[in-house]
């Protein structure tokens, strides 16, 4: 059974389908949008609120972003770009509380500092040099330091507690940092399109293949997970945003771009505080360094959650290891994924990151109380009975090919698409739902780039996003950073 076509079929039912379908709708209303999800509810695996960090990634505290040079110079360069993308972020949310879709922006978006914190003299004086070259910049012309014990104890006074004066600590803060509540976002943003744009959500609906039509279209073969039946759904464009389970599926698309590509799946698990006495505590986001030779997922932090208006306290991130590319996947999906256009990716990959591998195992056989050990880095007099293990969501590392290498982990985002954007896919991780907007709106660029060039997209694009396409100026980043601060009430 074949069913009318579409112009755009969103496979998945996260933050990363939510933001497009709305940014589409608001552009070109009359596109006709069709969301398919596997799982019974919306916004169930990334994008759930426990399977991710929370952080509004804005490069404030994460020091992954900030390498230090052979030369000793500080590297800020990835720090603005993801800095300016989820500034576009904040704008396009401010715009949806301006224009009345949501009402209480603090149901998904509140105002925590963020904080960097090392110890050791090294760390300290790598901490120092960031701080110095990061107050230069205009974006982080904010940023504050300190060694000074006292001075953290305002900052973060769990953390110092049990501390002594001869300890050599160094800690950094932007006062702006926010903290997400992405599966909330998620579902205000298919709240909206239901409500403001009738473009519905099928859930129980998996999509098991996308094979090209006679013409330019694509039909997607859909099975409805509740009575098994099977349909044909024909689309002009189709986007692939379905989290770890994107690059099963994009295997089967028929584009010469999806070849080379793999993946390496990576769980995850945090600690978290049920003692509320210690959660009232600590308001902060604190990020730490990744240890030597660990990726930058293992980058600790001590995080104040606000989960459904109540707030919380995390420390993680834990690593783990299993087969599946989704949380609700199956355990066969890693062994599916490897097929002989990626084996060379996947084989260069695995020889030139066997830390990685030492790095999940030595995570794998950690016991809790080897857990609540690296917790006590953070917080001295940490208590078992006060914290307990919560399993997060899964993720999928992407493997690129190259040429040199065989293959390369990225640890980031990545679009692949068509040669004409009718196919468009996102693999990887964090920053992810942070800088969704930026994405999503390169995905619209790739799909529909006569809706940008209109006088009309012009315009809209203008009140949604200010900053999109345009060189980065302080005036205007400092006033859109104000703009945002009000609407969002942060």
């Amino acid at each position: 059974m074949k069913t009318k076509k579409y112009d755009l079929i969103c496979v998945g039912g996260g933050i990363m389908s939510a933001t497009l379908a709305v940014l589409s709708k608001i552009l070109h209303p009359d596109l006709k949008i069709l969301i398919l999800e596997r799982l019974d509810e919306v916004a169930q695996e990334s994008s759930a609120t426990w399977n991710n960090a929370g952080t509004g990634h804005s490069a404030l505290c994460e020091l992954n972003y900030t390498p230090e040079k052979e030369d000793g110079e500080i590297d800020i360069s990835k720090a603005i770009n993801i800095c300016q993308q989820f500034e576009m972020s904040k704008q396009f949310w401010a715009y949806l509380v301006q224009q009345g879709f949501i009402k209480n922006p603090s149901s998904f978006i509140n105002h925590v500092p963020h904080h960097s914190w090392v110890w050791g003299a090294d760390k300290a004086d790598y901490l120092e040099k960031r701080y110095e070259t990061m107050k230069e910049h205009f974006m982080f012309d904010t940023i504050e330091f300190t060694r000074d014990l006292e001075q953290m104890k305002k900052w973060f006074p769990l953390m110092m507690q049990g501390r002594e004066e001869g300890e050599v600590m160094a800690s950094s803060r932007i006062d702006r940092g926010t903290e997400m509540n992405y599966g909330a976002l998620t579902k205000h943003l298919f709240r909206i399109l239901d409500t403001q744009f009738d473009t519905k959500v099928r859930c129980n609906h998996e999509v098991v293949d996308v094979d090209p039509s006679k013409d330019i279209d694509w039909t997607v073969k859909v099975r409805n997970r509740t009575n098994g039946e099977v349909s044909h759904i024909e689309a002009e464009h189709v986007f692939i945003g379905a989290g770890g389970g994107s690059l099963l599926l994009l295997e089967k698309v028929e584009i010469p771009e999806k070849d080379g590509y793999g993946g390496f799946p990576v769980s995850g698990e945090w600690l978290v505080c049920k003692n509320e006495a210690i959660i009232n505590q600590h308001f902060a986001k604190v990020y730490s360094k990744a240890g030597i030779g660990d990726p930058p997922m293992s980058v600790p932090h001590l995080d104040t959650r606000y989960i459904d208006g109540k707030r919380a306290l995390l420390f993680g991130p834990f690593a783990g290891f299993n087969t599946k590319f989704l949380k609700e996947g199956s355990y066969s999906d890693l062994f599916k994924s490897i097929n002989m256009e990626n084996i060379p990716s996947m084989w260069g990959v695995f020889w030139r990151n066997l830390p990685l591998t030492k790095y999940l195992i030595k995570q794998v056989t950690m016991s809790f109380e080897d857990r609540m050990d690296a917790l006590r880095v953070f917080v001295k007099d940490a208590k078992v009975e006060d914290w307990h293990i919560l399993v997060a969501g899964q993720r999928v590392q992407t493997i690129k090919r190259d040429d040199e290498e065989g293959g390369t982990l990225e640890f980031g985002t990545q679009i692949v698409a068509s040669k004409d954007g009718n196919i468009t896919c996102l693999l990887g991780a964090s920053p992810g739902a942070s800088t969704s907007v930026a994405i999503m709106m390169q995905v619209i660029e790739k799909a529909f780039p006569e809706i940008l060039a209109s006088e009309k997209g012009k315009e809209m694009l203008n009140s949604m996003i200010p900053s999109w396409g345009k060189p980065i100026e302080a005036a205007a980043f400092k006033a859109n950073l104000e703009r945002a601060k009000r609407s969002l009430k942060l």
